[in-house]
């Protein structure tokens, strides 16, 4: 047994640990009695932070499907833990095949959230992110609305996911003239071929004391080294199943980055797995990283990377 330390979120009172367990891939391929294993070894670990979205049901996600997977699965792994864990949910995907059934509207915001409340079975969540900008709503009234569920109890803090940094901005500035709560995380994609958001919402988080909690950061297994140079793909990896939600294998750019990056991992004597998550959580602002796994050796082994250099 090996227990991650824990990290305090800027501007809040939650102190997660520097690995979030990620949901997406519940349902399918990982079932319910997997998955169930998987939440239990990482809280027998220290893990004590999960990522999860109201949309979440694995591969057999479909545009407009109804989502929900995920969320059951995790309320029904944590029963027993809910004073000990941090639970990170999101709204704003599509969800049904009515035109509300997504998006940041007011009633699409409190009708989703209590939805995810009953599938996780529980009375409040730590961490409520929007889950993309909705260019149908004023983003004002999405916020009052976030910061009723604060008020209410029914959420403790709210994050942003997929929005830039001028949108960031914009919503920092009417949450500071309106006396809002403000986000206390941004959920962006970020990896170490894709490091954008270094040239802007890194420094925004960092000058306004916001977390940064990253997803794809192993790019879909991309950076861990399973492609073996891009050859021999592995059965039932991701870049078999669902090869359209990780970069082109065969992109000369994406090549080029990848052997910089190795190179990078043999001069400071690491994996590239371990070399991804160690560069990926010493950048500024991000205090936690949000991988998911489909075996519990996976989960095992990025636990020890992240213990033996805690």
């Amino acid at each position: 047994m090996q227990l991650l330390k824990k990290v305090k979120l800027r501007g809040s009172e939650l102190h997660v640990s520097k690995l979030c367990l990620g949901t997406m891939t519940f349902g399918n391929p990982v079932n319910e009695n997997e998955a169930i294993d998987i939440i239990h070894f990482a809280l027998e670990n220290g893990v004590n932070f999960f990522d999860t979205a109201n949309m979440y049901e694995g591969y057999d996600r479909y545009i407009g499907s109804p989502g929900g997977t995920a969320e059951k699965i995790l309320g029904k792994s944590i029963i027993q833990s809910r004073s000990d864990v941090v639970i990170a949910t999101k709204v704003g995907m599509k969800i049904g095949l009515n035109s509300d059934d997504e998006g940041l509207s007011p009633k699409h915001i409190t009708r989703e959230c209590d939805k995810s409340l009953n599938r996780l079975g529980v009375d409040y969540i730590d961490i409520y992110y929007m889950h993309k900008p909705d260019p149908n709503t004023d983003i004002r009234y999405s916020i009052d609305t976030f910061n009723e569920l604060i008020v209410n109890g029914k959420i403790k803090y709210w994050g942003l996911s997929n929005f830039n940094i001028e949108q960031t901005k914009n919503i920092l500035k009417i949450c500071d003239s309106s006396s809002y709560s403000r986000p206390i995380v941004i959920q962006p994609s970020y990896s170490l071929i894709n490091r954008d958001i270094e040239n802007d919402l890194i420094p925004l988080c960092d000058l306004e004391q916001i977390s940064i909690i990253p997803y794809q950061i192993l790019e879909g297994g991309l950076l861990t080294g399973k492609y073996d140079n891009n050859i021999n793909i592995p059965i039932n990896s991701r870049a078999q199943l669902k090869p359209e939600w990780i970069p082109k294998l065969h992109d000369a750019e994406l090549k080029i980055k990848l052997d910089l990056i190795q190179n990078e991992s043999k001069i400071k004597k690491r994996n590239l797995l371990e070399h991804t998550i160690l560069e990926t959580l010493n950048i500024l602002s991000i205090e936690s990283v949000i991988i998911g796994v489909t075996t519990i050796k996976q989960l095992d082994n990025i636990i020890k990377i992240i213990y033996d250099n805690q």
